[in-house]
């Protein structure tokens, strides 16, 4: 694909910010997946940088010192005109349970009635696409999943719950996800996930990448007790398909 433009900015002094058009493409995400292995490969080798990928941005952070911007951003806008394609990571897809039991499913009935469908219509729709990763963060491991069906589409809670319980499947506006640990949360929560989505304790704590696939499916409440049991004692592992480049 040809190289949408670019936009540079200073993020703060330690990091820069460079934005791609304001747009939820996956083909803009994948140019970004590009730029970052680019400059992890070839340019920025050492910890002292980090870089964070996310659905129209990427942004660099340097950990020890302060960034020459005008520099950098010259470097930047050379090293991304000179861009070559390269073999592409293994990506995959990861099908997750979820339980729309009424003990998990705290807003389903709200979204029944708003979007006037019934909750097995709701669950089939959530269940019925495959989403895109496109961003982690906010929370460790907070998944922000782009491809939800348009039917589907609401807005935020008007007022967020001070309490979301870890293992939340959540939807708002066009995006859907997992809640990794209980936080506050304004998403609609219509289930929960038995799967731990990020353990602190393990060297790569949270086992899904951006540009990696996520497909929902439908467990019993006893299922779900099970399946966080076999989590608890590391016997548990999700479904994971790779995804032919």
């Amino acid at each position: 694909m040809n190289s949408p433009k670019i936009h540079i900015k200073p993020f703060g002094v330690h990091s820069v910010l460079i934005e791609w058009p304001n747009e939820v493409s996956e083909l803009i995400l994948e140019k970004i997946l590009h730029f970052e292995r680019f400059l992890s490969r070839e340019v920025f080798t050492n910890k002292e940088w980090e870089l964070v990928p996310a659905y129209n941005s990427l942004l660099l952070i340097n950990r020890t010192k302060q960034i020459d911007f005008e520099k950098i951003s010259n470097d930047i806008n050379n090293w991304y005109t000179q861009l070559k394609e390269s073999p592409k990571p293994d990506r995959y897809l990861w099908r997750l349970p979820v339980s729309y039991d009424v003990e998990y499913a705290l807003d389903l009935d709200e979204v029944s009635n708003t979007l006037h469908k019934t909750k097995e219509e709701i669950i089939a729709l959530h269940t019925g696409v495959t989403y895109t990763v496109y961003g982690i963060g906010f929370l460790p491991g907070f998944m922000y999943l782009g491809g939800i069906h348009k039917d589907l589409e609401l807005p935020r809670k008007a007022t967020p719950r001070p309490k979301v319980v870890k293992g939340a499947v959540g939807i708002a506006g066009k995006q859907a996800g997992i809640y990794p640990q209980e936080s506050p949360g304004g998403w609609n929560i219509i289930g929960n996930c038995s799967v731990p989505i990020f353990d602190a304790t393990k060297e790569n704590p949270c086992f899904v990448s951006v540009g990696d696939k996520i497909e929902f499916y439908q467990i019993s409440k006893a299922e779900h007790n099970l399946h966080k049991i076999e989590a608890e004692v590391g016997i548990y592992k999700p479904e994971k398909i790779k995804i032919d480049a």
